[in-house]
């Protein structure tokens, strides 16, 4: 029976140990494995920042080419206006000097 018992203590003492290997072992792995895992977050936080940036920068860029656009715009409607308003002064003149007799 001691023969047993000595037997059952030495297969106790044999998982104990390789329980203990394993613990060791996933304890060093442990520290890579966060340090990877960080490095991915860090990672996917940098990409995120990125598309977030390009995003507002193409955002900006267009409101930029929106105002160009609109003040060109602007500028020639202004153009416009101002040739309108010679051509509606020529003619006026010319209906005018037609009711006159002058033409």
């Amino acid at each position: 029976m001691n023969e047993q018992r000595i037997h059952q203590v030495l297969e106790i003492e044999k998982n104990a140990q390789a329980i203990h290997d394993a613990a060791v072992r996933e304890a060093e792995q442990l520290p890579r494995q966060a340090k990877e895992e960080a490095h991915e977050l860090i990672e996917k936080a940098r990409a995120a920042a990125q598309a977030i940036v390009h995003q507002l920068v193409t955002d900006a860029q267009a409101e930029e080419e929106c105002a160009l656009i609109l003040t060109q715009a602007e500028q020639e409607a202004e153009r416009s206006e101002a040739v309108a308003m010679s051509h509606f002064d020529r003619a006026v003149g010319y209906v005018l000097d037609r009711l006159v007799g002058k033409e």
